[in-house]
């Protein structure tokens, strides 16, 4: 019988490997994996080889499968590797990684004064600059290399190499490696030479020289890479390969992979010196490619990953990692899973030149099935680089334009992600390109390579167009590297190499570290001490946050839920939070966070509440107001809480519960407010006699005054407040307003700056405040600048008077003309003034009249004329007047084409049911066409419809059927446009199923795969896996209609795969799984039967299963049964036996049979058998003895209660003499105690009495023992101090004993010795052997001994972790350490200062931990200051002590203070030491203590107190101590602007004058008006008034228009609304209009006087509204309006109306209409040609004109041969079809004038 394997457990893995850490010294460092396991592993953390127990700095959190180790607080010390170790019952694994502990970054200097330029690089104090950076480097193995960098910097840097993030000596043994320092550059600088002896391959890597000092940080890198020699010629490849490794000794591990997918191989190995690993295949070495990719990742782990795996991917890969003390391998079988579904033809790797194309072919098993084309991950459309085309089964890809990133892997994809493979290779000059993209985590290193064709080319690096420091950039014969060390996100972009035209880029990600947010803060006190005010102390975060933060304190009133914020601190332990900061009276609990930007901490909540009442204080008192007479005066203050206060006026109080009062009757009249913390008392309207008055404010706490000013008032200009820009047209009256705020106050006009003389034309008033200047009719002359001036100031108006513009009255609209070769065009163009300038331009250049373009002008129309039109003159014309334009699009088609398109033939194809339409441009619109179908002419029907459009003409089929198919004509003349129709029946479609079907069945069922096509007659083809089946019995294709069906009458299991129905334009797609049925027992129907057997005898047990071929297993106890003699398993039909041919008691149990569904178990029970000796019947062997030797015989029955006798030689045995007897459960025993020679002879053990009872006897013989004698000699040992020491001897006879003496001594066994005995072996071993241990060994048998010597070596004590050189400054706890390669004994190493022994210092302590030994100096001094040194017997190492002196520095820094005008600040700082002397300066200024200034310090505590301050203290407060200066920002912003008094409602008459004034806070602030949230702008209607505090908007001549809500807004504060009403006003007719007849051109001018002169009217002509423009002019001159019509035409007649408000006035227009004249006549001779047609047109004098067309004095009549046109002024005579019988004369008649024309026929039929 076998047992199952699952018992064993499974070992433990490591699904997450810990990840190398960097941190600062004195923050957190933490290490995570993920191990699992059967049974869960214990996990253990190691460092130096020694287990790591918790302690107060280090734990080790758990999280089910997570494990941790938390290291906090971080020394240098901590450093080095540290490895996780899980074991379980069933084996053991190990993971490590390195945590690097960095010295903390040096203080940024402080920032240069901007009075003396920078240093260059390398000269005078400043941060480190690289001078001479490292260069990458290519070498064998065994070469020395040399890596060289100089760096200049004041005060000389601190220099010093990393490899891959690492210090050298955690990578290397110093014997690999040497730093040479060279301080006496001749170029100046510092300089760090690292010398690697002889490189092996893992010192591939990168090489950051960093270099520090005060001032900042500097490092440069480059990149080291060794290869292995060449060796051996190159193998011949018809050879077999020659294994280059061992062979495994035992199976590899197997790993599956479907085709095209990656397949990522990874191998751990610890080793020192660090191991080199190689990768084979089959016994060859891989090497890096394409698809091949070599790499360590960040756990330190060596990664092969194999892209897009093929079948020739297949085979054994090793893993093979060597160093100088031995070598191990890994193996791993790798197998490549084929796809069922295949290319037919894969793809094939190819090459191609940079700039040229390659072709990728390969080929699908379906035409309908869909391909994608990918390079690597990145999926590839369609485009014109990208050429992808598809013919048949075929699919290529053509990449145009090779680039040098075009080199890689390609790849397409069917479905199922099927892929074939290929590589592209780039020929060029660039051979190895850059990869897609680079993801490096922040902090690391970035290293690119590129190879090129040529060595010793110049290559250029750029990032984002930019190019990168020289310092960055290495190369090396065909090789060229960029080494980023450190990146940052600013590093990030794309990284391109160019080479001439060539060129290769990489997208260069950086990924952020996750960052966690801060701890809280500890030690959090609440401190009741004053009255109404608390102290709340902390202390930072512990461990402090590497990023700047802050802490946010927050409220809680008791009995609420909600926390409120109450302040925001930065850098402070301590605030004082006093009963102002709260809104009411209560009991308060305060909370902590901290804040930075990765995030908050938990709260910290103070223990206790506080009572707090909020008091008032004056924030802003108040303050002398100067106004002047008849202004309002606001005094106002501000508390620190919303209280009630009284205000006084000389004395007496106002009161407050009213909104307004008086003083007295008759008297001043104030308004209190009141809003939040700001009380206003608003006296309004002041007067002279209130100067002087007093006004005082009292509340609880709070008691201040403030006196009144009045001022008597200046003369100001109220309007217009900045200078108006007016402009006016000729005749025009202009009015400029100049309004004062005194009555009557003298003022002077100016133009030009000469004082101005009134005349008729120029008009001075003075009305009032206002002065006005009038120019009744205004000239171009009186154009210039106007000036108001009056005590000083002066307000300005510019105005400028220009003739009115001129307007195109016609065309409005674009206008576009067809014409025909020969024919006449004519471009009009109509302006509103006769005198304007018109200009003609052609295509954008201006025309000039020549033979082809004739220009003409009568009167206001301007006209183009082209008498005889070609094809080149045709364009896009423009008629320019002013800033007008009239624009002309002119087409001249040549007669000898009338069919513009198409111009070729056209072929269209359609589907079955859809809508086609054909279309036909002709030249003319009137042109007629005739519509063919094969021949023959069609005809208008419901499925067949002829539109017309201007000169389109269209066939359309609204339903096209197949019998539609054919060619079309559109014929005209001579002319023809073809197209050709082919219908064809729709695509087929499949409708059902939409998605992909799943189906599973059972063996035998019927299986049934359905699909619904569109069309019923369309054929279809079934494919499985690929291939197209044939129907057979098994497999029935059917057709129903539409529906199409695969049946599987009686699925198989083989029968299972993949569908596919085929529809030719769509596919369906089936999976099919046919699962076989279950297995069942049919007999014994009961699942659990009880037999019984006798034993020994034969035991048969039966069942009987269906279907008859099923599987069954048998099981006894559990376990699977095996055949043998003893157990038969049978098999016939549906019978299974399972049979026991001798059956014994041991046979009974419970058997199971087990089928894949069902089981039956059988409980056996054997009988028992007669009492049988169990051992065999076969008399025992002699059994020989030494007298004195104990003799023990022993059996065992059958059955425990068996009763036996013993004899001697025949005769009863009897208990005594020396003999025992003893029966324990079924086993009897005799026993000898001491042998003799009357022993001897046959024991007989027999049971019952009966005759022929079953017996067993022995056979003792009993003689002299053999001599006791040594058969082999010790051998001499010579170990190392704590080796095992092993002697081994052998003795006869085996059972000898043998004594072991150390140096004459007997050895007594112990935890060191251990004493071992195999058979003749003896041997003795001590364990970990020291020293002392040395000396004779000796093994004693019997009168024999044989000795040998052991030599013990001392091991040499050497140090793993050396010094490391310490920076502190004075006071700090100071620590060095060393880690020895092994536990030296106590005083095995000695610590030395200055190359002497440590002198006797209660500061210095010195301890061993293990490995580690440390040096502590507590409270280090500057006298400290000097060389250490550690040294064994084998090893010394030293380090420098540098100490500063404790500098002064701030703890908690000086804040920025924002306050308002009046307000006080506070700037307080804290130092690290006390009683230090410093100064405060303001803006540089040097400040002293005074009423406004209060300096006080307090231990290490200094605080400034400015008090009313005004907007010119802001500024720069700065305090300075010694070499410490401190500075913050000074704000003092401006009291915030409120509004007074809002405006008012108002209601005026239109035309009237409506003003709105608010008042505000302060006197210099700017408002917004706004009319229905609109904000308003100056105009010369719109005015706006500055008067102290009081803002006015007036608008002037109002109308219906303004009437709507205004409000002003000034800052965030804004006025409620107010309504302004506007009255009609009543207007009255004083002056009726009068009726006039003209005639046509002429002009005509109607005046109509009303009562009111600010009146607008409106005119109307005929019911049409009237607009100023073109022939109309419209003026008002005071009460008169007048009407000017110019160039009367006869539509002009009507009846013309003027409207004033209700008032209105009528008046009659007749227009008498001139004759008719033609302005242009038809040639006097037209020829034309037979059936083509004759145009004649002629212009006349105005449009709408009767024109008479006679031939040979006969007037012609419309028809199909005659057609006559008119189109404005324009007429026109058309024959179509002509023949020589229509030669002759034709004449035409306009009014009294006429025209003949003689047409000419030329041609015959």
């Amino acid at each position: 019988m076998k047992a199952s394997s699952g018992d064993q457990g499974s070992p433990p893995c490591f699904l997450r490997f810990p990840r190398p850490v960097r941190v600062v010294s004195g923050a957190e460092a933490e290490l995570k994996c993920v191990v699992l396991g059967e049974p869960p592993p214990t996990v253990l953390w190691e460092k130096g080889g020694q287990q790591l127990v918790a302690s107060e700095r280090l734990s080790f959190p758990e999280d089910g499968a997570e494990h941790g180790l938390l290291l906090s607080g971080a020394l240098p010390t901590d450093a080095g590797v540290y490895v996780c170790r899980a074991r379980n019952a069933a084996g053991e694994a190990y993971a490590a990684a390195a945590v690097t502990v960095l010295e903390p970054p040096a203080p940024e200097p402080e920032p240069q004064s901007s009075e003396c330029p920078p240093p260059p690089p390398g000269t005078g104090e400043g941060a480190p600059v690289f001078l001479t950076g490292p260069q990458s480097q290519w070498v064998l193995r065994g070469a020395e290399v040399v890596l060289t960098c100089q760096v200049g910097g004041l005060p000389e840097p601190k220099l010093y190499w990393e490899k891959d993030g690492m210090a050298l000596d955690e990578v290397w043994d110093s014997s690999h490696y040497t730093l040479e320092p060279d301080r006496g550059a001749s170029d100046g600088g510092a300089s760090l030479t690292l010398r690697i002896l002889a490189a092996r391959l893992p010192d591939s890597g990168v090489y950051v020289c960093h270099a520090r000092n005060a001032h900042g940080h500097a490092q440069a890198g480059a990149l080291l890479q060794v290869h292995q020699p060449h060796e051996n010629p190159p193998q011949d490849p018809d050879e077999p390969p020659v294994r280059v490794i061992e062979p495994l000794k035992c199976a590899p591990k197997t790993f599956w992979v479907n085709e095209g997918k990656h397949a990522k191989f990874r191998c751990y190995v610890m080793g020192k010196p660090e191991p080199e690993i190689e990768w084979h295949l089959e016994g060859r070495p891989l090497l890096p490619d394409r698809r091949r990719l070599m790499y360590r990742d960040r756990d330190g782990g060596f990664v092969l990953k194999v892209l897009y795996c093929q079948a020739k991917d297949r085979g054994l890969y090793v893993c093979a990692a060597r160093n100088s003390a031995g070598q191990t391998l890994s193996a791993v079988q790798l197998h490549v899973k084929e796809p069922r579904l295949r290319f037919t033809r894969p793809l094939q790797d190819v090459e191609g030149r940079e700039h040229g194309i390659v072709v990728l072919e390969c080929k699908v098993p379906n035409s309908r099935i869909p391909t994608a084309w990918f390079r690597e991950d990145q999926r590839l459309l369609p485009c014109r680089k990208y050429e992808q085309i598809e013919e048949g089964t075929v699919r290529r890809l053509v990449i145009h334009r090779l680039k040098a990133d075009d080199d890689g892997v390609y790849l397409c994809e069917m479905r199922g992600r099927v892929r074939t493979v290929a590589n592209v290779t780039v020929k060029g000059p660039i051979l190895k390109r850059l990869p897609r993209k680079l993801d490096v985590l922040e902090g690391e290193n970035a290293v690119l390579l590129v190879e090129t064709q040529e060595a010793g080319v110049q290559g250029c690096w750029s990032r984002d167009g930019e190019e990168l420091p020289a310092t960055c950039q290495s190369s090396c014969g065909h090789m060229h590297a960029l080494v980023l060390p450190g990146v940052t996100r600013e590093d990030a972009g794309e990284v391109t190499f160019s080479l001439g035209n060539s060129r290769t880029t990489t997208l260069l990600r950086v990924k952020c570290v996750k960052h966690s947010p801060p701890g809280p803060p500890v030690l959090v006190e609440m401190f009741k001490g004053q009255k109404n005010t608390v102290l709340l102390t902390w202390k930072p975060p512990e461990p402090p946050p590497e990023t700047s933060f802050i802490y946010r304190l927050e409220r809680q009133e008791v009995g609420s839920e909600d926390w409120i914020q109450c302040f925001s601190i930065e850098k402070a332990g301590a605030v004082e939070v006093p009963g102002d900061c709260v809104p009411t009276e209560g009991d308060y609990r305060f909370r902590i966070c901290t804040v930075s930007e990765h995030g908050r901490s938990p709260h910290v909540v103070f223990n206790g509440s506080a009572h707090l009442v909020p008091t008032a204080r004056l924030v802003s008192g108040l303050e002398d107001v100067q106004v002047y007479d008849g202004e309002d005066a606001v005094f106002s203050l501000d508390l620190s809480t919303i209280i009630q206060g009284s205000w006084f006026l000389n004395g007496e109080l106002l009161k407050n519960d009213e909104a307004e009062g008086q003083v007295e009757p008759g008297a001043l009249r104030y308004r209190i407010e009141q809003k939040g913390l700001q009380h206003r008392l608003i006296l309004q309207t002041v007067k002279h006699q209130d100067n002087g008055a007093l006004v005082g404010f009292i509340c609880p706490g709070v008691q201040d005054s403030a006196a009144l000013s009045i001022q008597e008032s200046p003369v100001h200009i109220l309007s217009p407040q900045d200078k108006v820009l007016l402009t006016f047209t000729t005749s025009e009256r202009v009015v400029l307003t100049c309004e004062l705020s005194r009555v009557d106050f003298p003022a002077t006009w100016y133009k030009d700056g000469q004082k101005v003389e009134e005349s008729e034309s120029l008009v001075v008033k003075m009305d009032g405040r206002k002065h006005r200047l009038i120019l009744p009719e205004a000239q171009v002359r009186d154009s210039g600048e106007f000036e108001c001036r009056t005590e000083g100031i002066s307000a300005f108006f510019s105005v400028t008077v220009q003739d009115p513009p001129v307007h195109i009255v016609d065309p409005q609209e674009h206008v576009f003309v067809h014409a025909i070769t020969s024919e006449s065009v004519m471009l009009t163009c109509e302006v509103d003034r006769e005198d304007a300038a018109v200009h003609w331009y052609k295509d954008g250049q201006e025309v000039e009249e020549s033979a082809v373009i004739v220009l003409e002008k009568e009167g206001p129309r301007h006209r183009l004329v082209l008498p005889a039109a070609q094809p080149s003159d045709g364009g896009e014309f423009q008629c320019v007047v002013g800033d007008e334009r009239a624009y002309f699009t002119v087409t001249i088609t040549d007669v000898s084409s009338w069919i513009v398109y198409p111009n070729g033939k056209v072929y269209v194809a359609a589907v079955r049911l859809e809508r086609v339409v054909l279309t036909c441009e002709l030249c003319r619109p009137w042109a007629e066409v005739r519509w063919t179908k094969d021949g023959e002419e069609v005809l208008e029907s419901p499925a067949l419809l002829l539109e017309k459009e201007d000169t389109i003409r269209r066939l359309v089929l609204p339903s096209v059927q197949l019998e539609d198919s054919g060619e079309y004509l559109c014929e005209i003349h001579d002319e023809s446009a073809s197209f050709t129709i082919t219908v064809t029946e729709p695509p087929v479609r499949i409708i059902y199923p939409q998605d992909e079907v799943t189906l599973h069945a059972v063996s035998l069922e019927c299986v049934v795969l359905t699909c619904e096509l569109s069309r019923v007659d369309a054929p279809v083809r079934w494919y499985k896996d690929g291939l197209e089946v044939e129907e057979t019995e098994a497999l029935v294709l059917q057709s129903d209609g539409p529906r199409r069906r695969l049946v599987l009458p009686a699925a198989q299991p083989e029968d299972g795969g993949e569908f596919v129905c085929d529809a030719g334009d769509d596919s369906a797609f089936f999976t099919v799984t046919v699962t076989a049925p279950p297995e069942r027992i049919v007999h014994p129907v009961a699942r659990s039967l009880d037999l019984q057997f006798g034993a020994p005898g034969h035991v048969e047990l039966r069942c009987e299963v269906a279907p008859a071929g099923s599987q069954v297993r048998w099981y006894k106890d559990g376990l699977e049964v095996e055949v043998s003699d003893a157990l038969q398993l049978g098999a016939e039909g549906p019978a299974r036996t399972l049979t026991l041919p001798h059956a014994q008691p041991e046979d009974a149990g419970e058997y199971v049979c087990e089928t894949r569904d069902e089981a039956v178990t059988f409980n056996v029970s054997l009988a028992e058998l007669p009492v049988q000796f169990l051992a065999p019947e076969a008399v025992p062997n002699p059994l020989c003895v030494v007298p004195g030797e104990p003799v023990m015989l022993s059996c065992e029955l059958s059955r425990a209660s068996a009763h036996v006798s013993w004899s001697h030689n025949g005769n009863p045995v009897k208990q005594g003499e020396g003999l025992e007897l003893r029966a324990e459960g079924p086993r009897r025993i005799l026993c000898i105690q001491a042998a003799d020679l009357a022993h001897t002879g046959v024991y007989t053990c027999q049971s019952g009495t009966a005759p022929g009872a079953p017996s067993l006897s022995f056979n003792v013989q009993v003689a002299e023992p053999p001599p006791v004698k040594l058969v082999s000699e010790l051998t001499p040992l010579t170990v190392h101090e704590g080796d095992d020491a092993t002697f081994q001897c052998e003795v006869s006879p085996p059972d000898a004993e043998v004594t072991w003496l150390r140096n004459g001594a007997i050895v007594t066994p112990g935890p060191q010795l251990e004493m071992v005995h195999s058979g003749s072996s003896r041997t003795l071993i001590i364990r970990g052997c020291q020293l002392k241990d040395a000396g004779t060994v000796t093994a004693r048998a019997g009168a024999t001994d044989t000795s040998a010597r052991l030599h013990v070596r001392e091991t040499e004590l050497l140090f793993l972790r050396r010094l490391q050189d310490v920076r502190a400054e004075e006071g700090q706890d100071v620590y060095l350490e060393v880690e020895t390669g092994r536990v030296g004994a106590p005083g095995a190493v000695r610590w030395l200062r200055g190359g002497e022994p440590l002198p006797l210092d209660s500061r210095l302590t010195t301890a061993q931990d293990g490995h580690v030994h440390r040096l502590s100096i507590h409270g280090v001094l500057l006298t400290d200051q000097g060389t250490y040194g550690c040294e064994s017997h084998h090893d010394r190492t030293l380090a420098r002590l540098s100490v500063r002196p404790r500098q002064l520095r701030e703890l908690r820094p000086l804040e920025d203070v924002t306050v308002h005008e009046g307000g006080s600040a506070t700037f307080q700082l804290e130092l690290s030491q006390e009683g230090v002397t410093g100064e405060w300066a303001q803006g540089g200024v040097r400040l002293h203590p005074g009423p406004k200034c209060h300096i006080h310090s307090e231990g290490r505590t200094h605080c400034l107190v400015l008090s009313g301050l005004g907007l010119a203290d802001s500024g720069c407060i700065s305090f300075t101590a010694d070499t410490l200066r401190c500075a913050a920002r000074l704000t003092v912003r401006e009291v915030p602007v409120t509004i007074v008094q809002g405006p008012q409602d108002l209601e005026v008459t239109e035309g009237d004058t409506a003003t709105f004034e608010c008042e505000l806070s302060q006197t210099l602030a700017d408002v917004i008006w706004e009319k229905d949230g609109q904000a308003l702008s100056l105009s010369p209607r719109l005015r706006l008034q500055s008067l102290g505090t009081r803002r006015l908007l007036l608008l002037r001549r109002c109308s219906s228009s303004d009437a709507g809500t205004y409000c002003c807004a000034v800052g965030t504060a804004r006025s409620g609304p107010a309504r302004l009403t506007v009255r009609e006003r009543e207007v009255s007719v004083l002056g009726e209009l009068r009726s006039l007849s003209a005639r046509e051109g002429d002009s005509a001018t109607f005046e109509c006087t009303v009562s009111e002169s600010e009146t607008t009217g409106r005119w109307e002509l005929g019911g049409r509204a009237l607009r100023p423009g073109g022939r109309v002019r419209i003026r008002q001159e005071g009460k008169k309006h007048i009407l000017v019509l110019s160039e009367l035409r006869t539509e002009d007649t009507g009846e013309v109306c003027f409207q004033a408000g209700p008032a209105q006035s009528l008046a009659r227009l007749e227009v008498e209409a001139l004759p008719l004249q033609m302005c242009r006549r038809p040639p006097r001779e037209k020829t034309v040609l037979v059936d083509r047609r004759a145009v004649l047109e002629v212009t006349v004098s105005r449009p709408g004109g009767h024109v008479c067309w006679m031939r040979e004095g006969v007037e012609l009549c419309p028809g199909s041969k005659y057609e006559m046109r008119s189109h404005g002024t324009t007429h026109s005579l058309v024959i179509h079809d002509v023949r020589p019988e229509d030669q002759g004369t034709y004449s035409c008649q306009a009014g009294q004038d006429s025209a003949d024309t003689q047409l000419l026929v030329e041609g015959d039929d």
